[in-house]
């Protein structure tokens, strides 16, 4: 691989959002390797793909598992020797938006054992894996990171009862997404001075396991925001929370 060809690593990439965010990339000639916790389901979505003409690869990847963060970092630098995406995609809710029901896991009945089951996924082991990533994604003259948050990481829009989120209150999943919002200003502020850009996307609404069968966008439409951040120009933003190209408040 010449210097100029980008790799992308997306993390729960085998299905739903991640692998239309692969997809997506890869139309633009862009190399994806999906990280997979299912060797058998990513094998799926690999050769997916590679009908469709895509370069990619599959790595079998547990984000709530610190050895595999220091794997992934032996396959970058051994295959590719650099990072030049990081699509902070895998993410997991103990709530179904599918049965309306906010009242599970609110803020006075929630447990310490499924905060903690959230956080792992879609907080530490984010922060973490890209901490361990980030050497490799500094080798890249264009590094992007793409943090897969939620309009439901909002505080203001979760302060505002005008908001349509507003009676969305299940606070292991929200909270994790704010908590992933902040890390996304941080890191984005330490790496200012660089080539790198650090976004949030919000995916929107979309018909997946998790947003279930009531969301408003078809998983077709799931990576856009993910696909966008991941491609900025030079010019592009750093440090925003983003949908389809549209600011969201923090």
């Amino acid at each position: 691989m010449s210097n100029t060809e980008k790799v992308a690593f997306i993390t729960g990439g085998n299905r739903g959002i991640g692998l239309e965010t692969a997809r997506g990339l890869g139309k633009q000639g862009i190399t994806v390797v999906l990280g997979v916790r299912n060797p058998e389901k990513g094998q799926a979505a690999l050769q997916e793909l590679r009908t469709e003409g895509t370069k990619a690869e599959v790595l079998r990847f547990d984000i709530t598992k610190a050895a595999d963060y220091k794997e992934a970092y032996k396959f970058f630098e051994t295959n590719y020797g650099k990072l030049d995406i990081l699509v902070n995609n895998a993410g997991i809710s103990r709530e179904t938006m599918e049965s309306d029901n906010f009242q599970i896991n609110t803020a006075s009945s929630v447990s310490p054992d499924v905060l903690r089951e959230v956080f792992d996924t879609n907080f530490f082991g984010t922060v973490a894996l890209t901490q361990t990533l980030l050497p490799l994604i500094k080798k890249s003259p264009e590094g992007r990171i793409v943090n897969v948050s939620s309009i439901l990481g909002s505080l203001s829009l979760h302060a505002s009862p005008e908001s349509p989120i507003y009676e969305a209150k299940v606070f292991a999943y929200n909270s994790s997404k704010a908590a992933l919002n902040a890390f996304t200003i941080h890191l984005a502020h330490e790496l200012k001075n660089t080539n790198i850009k650090v976004n949030s996307a919000h995916p929107g609404w979309v018909k997946t396991d998790m947003g279930g069968a009531s969301a408003p966008m078809e998983v077709s439409e799931g990576g856009k925001t993910s696909i966008q951040l991941a491609t900025l120009p030079a010019d592009g933003p750093t440090g925003g929370y983003f949908h389809l190209g549209e600011p969201l408040p923090w």
